[in-house]
């Protein structure tokens, strides 16, 4: 074997990233099972590649015998002192063969299983990549669009995945070249290949986007509780301070407002509301349901988070939301069903 083969090597290990060990671990695992059918029913086949003295050895190993039953093993005494002079029965001989007595089907066998292992390598590598990726928020470019679906071809790390129009923000018009960030929800993977599920709706794609953007929250001064979101429309996140010193909505907003509207400029305009997070459900609902004024909660069912709002009349509209989307909301946001009534009509 040349040094065109080890030149081959490295420049995979390269090109690739794929560790020449492990490359040479599956041609040698692929020359023997060559070797073998070539040399039909051979038991021992010694393969030895050394990348540093750049030397290929391939032998099949024969014992040493008085007389031959299997003609494919076994050999006599004095064929054997021909290979190695310290030969003796009952003791294996090994025989050196050259390149080119491999055979056509051989070097066939063993390119095939060559590419094969360079794909598993590339496969195990591509995966072990994207399995770092998974549930967080990564720079994407919009490589096209398909007209007909909608369905966006997006790259990530030289890689091509796609954004399925059901994953897109409502309403959002991609642009080829485009940059979007998207949030990993799954690594999918099968015999021949691996790819990314990617989502622009998924609501902890906000939340990734909060600890992009706020560093109380990324170090953990502030924490995420919950989210609900409405993908293209409204957002509500409840925040929480561990330190009493810390405002929490305050630094999720930023200086005039710039933390959350570069996330709502990421969002193609979606609005969110900050809400701070409680203990006490009363007041956890009561903030929950902004921007509208709340007269009071009351928890009428504990066991199965049922809860009953008193807004002011004027206030009824936006409290319940376009098509119930505030109610909805903050009904996932604090995980209670929600009655909202006007003052009025209170106690019908």
């Amino acid at each position: 074997m040349n040094n065109e083969f080890f030149d081959a090597l490295q420049l995979l290990e390269k090109e690739k990233g794929i560790p020449a060990e492990y490359l040479l671990e599956k041609i040698q695992t692929a020359i023997g099972i060559a070797v073998k059918r070539d040399h039909s029913g051979v038991d021992i086949v010694n393969v030895e590649i050394d990348p540093e003295s750049r030397k290929f050895k391939v032998s099949v190993s024969k014992m040493v015998v008085d007389e031959i039953e299997d003609p494919i093993n076994e050999i006599l005494i004095d064929e054997a002192l021909k290979y190695n002079k310290r030969a003796r029965v009952g003791s294996p001989v090994e025989i050196k063969l050259e390149t080119k007595q491999f055979g056509r089907i051989a070097a066939q066998t063993a390119k095939h299983v060559i590419r094969q292992g360079i794909r598993e390598a590339e496969r195990e590598q591509m995966l072990e990549q994207f399995n770092s990726k998974l549930h967080e928020v990564v720079m994407a470019t919009v490589l096209k669009i398909e007209p007909k679906t909608g369905n966006a071809t997006i790259e990530i790390d030289k890689n091509e995945v796609m954004l399925f129009k059901n994953e897109q923000i409502p309403n959002e018009v991609l642009v080829e070249g485009e940059k979007i960030k998207v949030y990993v929800s799954d690594v999918v993977t099968n015999e021949k290949r691996c790819t990314l599920k990617v989502s622009r709706n998924h609501k902890d794609l906000v939340k990734r986007l909060f600890e992009i953007e706020v560093p109380e929250i990324f170090d953990g001064t502030v924490e995420v509780k919950s989210i609900a979101r409405e993908p293209g429309s409204r957002s509500k996140i409840a925040v929480w301070a561990k330190d009493e010193n810390v405002d929490a909505v305050g630094s999720c907003i930023g200086p005039k407002g710039a933390r959350v509207a570069n996330i709502v400029n990421e969002l193609k305009g979606e609005k969110i509301d900050v809400v701070k997070y409680s203990e006490e459900p009363e007041e956890f609902i009561k903030r929950a349901l902004a921007p509208s004024d709340v007269v009071d909660v009351q928890i009428i069912d504990p066991e199965n988070r049922q809860a009953r709002v008193r807004v002011p009349d004027h206030q009824l509209s936006l409290a319940i939301g376009n098509k119930g989307q505030n109610a909805k909301l903050a009904a996932r946001l604090t995980g209670f069903k929600i009655d909202i009534r006007p003052e009025s009509g209170f106690n019908r």
